[in-house]
């Protein structure tokens, strides 16, 4: 919460929105490969050579310049490929950086946020498929559109019967691509989404194995399981289809193409085919010229398809990218920056007629108010749906109220104080969050205490001292494997110790699911540590309840329950 958030940009498009690195990558790899025509004419001229009787000697400048032409082309081609992949994996970084700064600004209330599980899937694994689209499709396709073309032309010089036979065969080609990839788009699309839908499934049914193992419901979850997976089989089969299609299609054409060309030269230089050629007959090194250059006229329409369904999968994971971040509930004061780290007084909270609404809910009942004095301590107590959890997601700023206003120290808190004063907050939920990482590393989540024994001191105060010398350096598994529940929730308090600037300490059901002795040890911590500091716990414990100083009732009259 205290931590300065870190704006990534993308890099910046030029005019028409393509990416300077990746046109040049495109540039060189059309540069490396028109070097083909040159070689082509080199060795067309070589073998007629041969054919004519020239010595070995005469051979040695073509042979020299074939060489040379291929160490270039080599070059040029490996150099728009890192350009090309350099270009593609920056812009990814930004497209991922953007989907993750939305994800971190959305609201803990948003009801239509993406599930964790999707979100992981489309940021790791779907997005993916956004850096070969993007670094192979751009050069290919401009390839696709100038080398046949300054083929055709060299062809045509020579013959325009071979020029013709290409021209007949080449349009086909993108039509059937075309057609296909309408198919191909919407299979890599279905493909995408049932990988998500995968992904969130299983994480939510990880998390909750316990929970289906008391119930008896494993075998129903791993059915589930099991059909999702066929399911997810039977569309990935459909795109490899979709993309055999496309490569048939084109190999077919192409062959034909290539072949039909190679017997008109051949009966041609056999007299049997007079025609097609500017004035007489055409040499046995213009006729293999033309044979040389009828496969490189295709080539690029081959890479093309090749990239085709890259393209489907990348407009995929590029569209599953623009939707995570694209705007929703979004936290108030997200963007903001950083709030001071400097130790704040108990402040007074005021709360003048609050209504607030979830999406999709009916409307809000009654409004709420009330007042807390500085260093105050008050539960709100209720029902379950009564509205408690809410009203203190509502004073985190979490959430904006549809009407009425909080105040704290007399100041409203809207959008632009949110983020200032959520630093003077501290936020202790039930099941509070532990990363990987060490027992310091997940009390000081990354900031630099001021006091250099602040940590030990939080140790102290949360009763963690002994489980940190117990546990030396060993790290903490991911969501508190290796630690009890009542060791998470003073893991929890401990971090609210090592934050002086956290003058008010919301607290969501903190002895929620706890024995009685764990739960008296966790109240007297709380306790402890919110001397000085106001408090409002929203509990059912009726011992937390009565150490407060006041408790507040919530009877749903108030403020709609939570959905």
């Amino acid at each position: 919460m205290h931590e300065p958030e870190r704006q990534i940009r993308p890099a910046r498009p030029d005019c028409d929105g393509a990416y300077p690195a990746a046109r040049l990558a495109s540039a060189l790899a059309v540069a490396g490969a028109m070097l083909w025509l040159p070689q082509a004419g080199l060795l067309a001229w070589a073998v007629a050579g041969i054919a004519a009787g020239e010595p070995a000697a005469a051979l040695a400048w073509p042979a020299l310049g074939v060489l040379a032409l291929g160490l270039a082309r080599a070059v040029l081609e490996a150099a728009a490929g890192r350009l090309a992949w350099r270009a593609a994996r920056g812009r990814l970084s930004a497209l991922r950086g953007q989907a993750v700064a939305a994800l971190s600004a959305r609201s803990p209330l948003d009801a239509g946020r993406v599930p964790s599980g999707e979100a992981a899937s489309i940021l790791a694994e779907q997005a993916e498929a956004v850096v070969p689209w993007l670094a192979r499709f751009q050069p290919v396709r401009l390839k696709a559109a100038v080398l046949p073309l300054v083929i055709l032309a060299a062809i045509l010089s020579f013959s325009w019967t071979a020029a013709v036979v290409l021209l007949v065969a080449m349009p086909v080609i993108p039509v059937f691509m075309v057609l296909v990839g309408w198919k191909a788009k919407a299979a890599s699309a279905a493909q995408m989404v049932e990988v998500g839908d995968v992904n969130a499934f299983l994480l939510d049914r990880l998390r909750g194995m316990a929970t289906i193992r008391s119930l008896g419901a494993v075998e129903a979850v791993a059915q589930r399981v099991r059909r999702d997976a066929e399911s997810l089989r039977a569309r990935t089969m459909a795109v490899l289809r979709i993309a055999f299609l496309t490569s048939a299609v084109l190999e077919l054409f192409a062959a034909l193409g290539v072949a039909m060309v190679a017997v008109y030269i051949g009966f041609h230089l056999l007299g049997n085919l007079p025609f097609g050629a500017w004035g007489d007959k055409l040499t046995l090194a213009e006729g293999l010229f033309i044979l040389l250059l009828a496969p490189a006229f295709f080539e690029p329409m081959r890479e093309l398809s090749a990239v085709w369904h890259d393209k489907a999968a990348g407009e995929a994971g590029m569209a599953a990218l623009q939707r995570l971040a694209e705007a929703g509930a979004t936290l108030p004061g997200a963007q903001a920056g950083p709030p001071a780290c400097k130790p704040a007084a108990a402040p007074a909270l005021r709360i003048e007629s609050l209504r607030f609404r979830h999406a999709g809910a009916a409307a809000p009942g009654g409004a709420v108010s009330l007042s807390i004095a500085p260093a105050e301590h008050v539960a709100l107590v209720g029902p379950s749906g009564s509205g408690k959890s809410t009203l203190l997601s509502l004073i985190a700023g979490l959430a904006l109220p549809d009407s009425g206003r909080i105040l704290i120290d007399g100041r409203p808190l809207d959008a632009q104080s949110a983020a200032e004063l959520r630093g003077r907050m501290a936020w202790i939920g039930q099941a509070p969050h532990i990363f990987a990482g060490s027992l310091a590393q997940n009390i000081t989540l990354g900031r630099s205490l001021e006091a250099p024994d602040s940590l030990h001191e939080a140790l102290r105060i949360a009763r963690l001292d002994q489980v940190a010398a117990r546990r030396g350096s060993a790290p903490i598994g991911e969501g508190g494997a290796g630690l009890s529940g009542g060791e998470s929730l003073r893991l929890a308090l401990a971090r609210v110790a090592a934050t002086p600037q956290a003058g008010l300490i919301l607290a969501d059901e903190p002895t929620a699911h706890l024995d009685a002795a764990t739960a008296a040890d966790i109240t007297h911590g709380l306790l402890a540590l919110a001397r000085g500091r106001t408090l409002i716990v929203a509990t059912h414990d009726r011992e937390l309840a009565a150490r407060m100083d006041r408790i507040i009732r919530l009877d749903g009259q108030g403020l709609e329950a939570a959905a």
